[in-house]
C-alpha cells in the first residue's frame, strides 16, 4: 500500500515529509517522491528504488525552502517502478502536483477524453489523469482548489485517496478519501494528513478521522472538511496515546499480530491494477520479455520465517496457474 503525507505550517515542509516517509517505509513501496511549493513555484523530485535513493537526489540537488509540501511511497499499480511513474504527477503547465493511493477504475476513459482535449500524459499510471482534471476544474473554481478537488473527484470512480498542492494556491493542502485510509493531524500554526498516523505522531496527537467521500482542505490556521459536493462533512476527532512505535503497528501488540490481520488486504492491494478485464495477470513491474518467461523451467523461491510458509503456498498457486 502506498504511504502518503501532507503538511502546511511554518517548518520545512521538505524535512516533515521526508521524515514522515521513513515512518511509513514499513508499509512497503517502490519508489518515492515529494513536491514543495517554495517561492510561488511547484518544485518537485521523486526517484525508483528506496527512499535513500530520493534523499541522495535531494542532498546532490537541494530543493528550495518551503513550508507547504506532499509526500508518497508507491507500491506500483498502473505502470512499472519507474522514475515517470513515481509520484507527484503533474499537469502540462506544472502548476499541480498529485500523489494517490488506489485505483482509478475508469482511468482509460479519463485519458482518451483527455487526450482529446489536447492534454498530454507522461506516465503509465492512473493517477496522472488527476493532475490534469485538477487543472481543468481550478480556474473555472475561481481558483478554488478544493472546489477544483470536489469536481474531479465526481468524475471518478474506484477507492483513492488523493492529496493536491497547487502553485497558484500558497499553504493549502487538498485530499479526497473514497474507500481508502486518510487521517488528518491539528497542530498549532501547523496541519498534516496522511495514510497512517504513525507519519506525523512526533509533531502532534490530535487527529481527524475522515468519513467516506469527503473532500479535506488544510491550511496553517485550520481544517475544512466537505462531501464531494461541498455540504459539511461529519468527521471522528480524537486523541492519539500511542507512541511512534505502538502508531506504526496499529494498535496491535506487534507487528506479527498486524500483519496476520492485514493478510487480506495485502492480498487485494497486491492484485490492485494487476487483472484486466480479461481475467489476465499484468506484472509490468517485471521487465522480463515475455519470450524469456515462456523459456522458464524452474522457478525458485527463498524466504524464511512466514515468509516461507507464504512461498509454500505459492509454489502450489504458481504449479497450477503456470502449467
Amino acid at each position: 500500500m502506498c504511504g502518503i503525507i501532507g503538511y502546511v505550517g511554518e517548518k520545512s515542509a521538505l524535512d516533515v515529509v521526508i521524515e514522515g516517509l521513513r515512518r511509513l517505509e514499513y508499509r512497503g513501496y517502490d519508489s518515492a517522491g515529494v513536491a514543495v511549493l517554495a517561492d510561488g513555484a511547484l518544485v518537485t523530485d521523486k526517484r525508483a528504488g528506496k527512499l535513500a535513493n530520493l534523499e541522495k537526489a535531494l542532498h546532490e540537488a537541494p530543493l528550495p525552502v518551503g513550508t507547504t509540501g506532499i509526500g508518497h511511497t508507491r507500491w506500483a499499480t498502473h505502470g512499472a517502478p519507474t522514475d515517470a511513474n513515481a509520484h507527484p504527477h503533474l499537469d502540462n503547465a506544472a502548476k499541480v502536483a498529485v500523489v494517490h493511493n488506489g485505483i482509478i477504475e475508469n482511468f482509460a476513459v479519463l485519458r482518451a477524453e483527455l487526450a482529446e482535449r489536447g492534454h498530454t500524459l507522461a506516465s503509465e499510471t492512473d493517477t496522472e489523469v488527476v493532475s490534469h482534471l485538477l487543472a481543468e476544474h481550478f480556474e473555472p473554481s475561481g481558483g478554488d482548489l478544493a472546489e477544483a478537488m470536489r469536481r474531479a473527484c465526481r468524475r471518478l470512480e474506484g477507492a483513492f485517496t488523493l492529496v493536491a498542492v497547487h502553485a497558484d494556491a500558497p499553504d493549502v493542502v487538498v485530499a479526497a478519501r473514497r474507500n481508502s485510509p486518510l487521517v488528518v493531524g491539528r497542530g498549532e500554526g501547523e496541519n498534516f494528513l496522511a495514510s497512517d498516523v504513525a507519519a506525523f505522531i512526533a509533531h502532534t496527537r490530535e487527529a481527524i478521522e475522515l468519513g467516506q467521500d469527503q473532500v479535506v482542505e488544510l491550511r496553517r490556521d485550520g481544517v475544512t472538511i466537505t462531501d464531494f459536493l461541498g455540504n459539511p462533512g461529519t468527521f471522528r476527532e480524537y486523541h492519539v496515546d500511542w507512541d511512534a512505535s505502538a502508531a506504526e503497528k496499529d494498535g496491535f501488540d506487534h507487528f506479527m499480530l498486524k500483519e496476520i490481520a492485514e493478510q487480506p488486504k495485502a492480498v487485494a492491494d497486491t492484485l490492485l491494477g494487476r487483472i484486466g478485464t480479461d481475467g489476465r495477470l499484468r506484472l509490468d513491474e517485471v521487465r522480463i520479455p515475455d519470450q524469456v518467461l515462456r523459456e522458464v523451467d524452474k522457478v525458485v523461491i527463498i524466504a524464511c520465517g512466514t515468509s516461507f510458509h507464504a512461498a509454500m503456498i505459492a509454489k502450489y498457486a504458481i504449479e497450477h496457474w503456470t502449467r
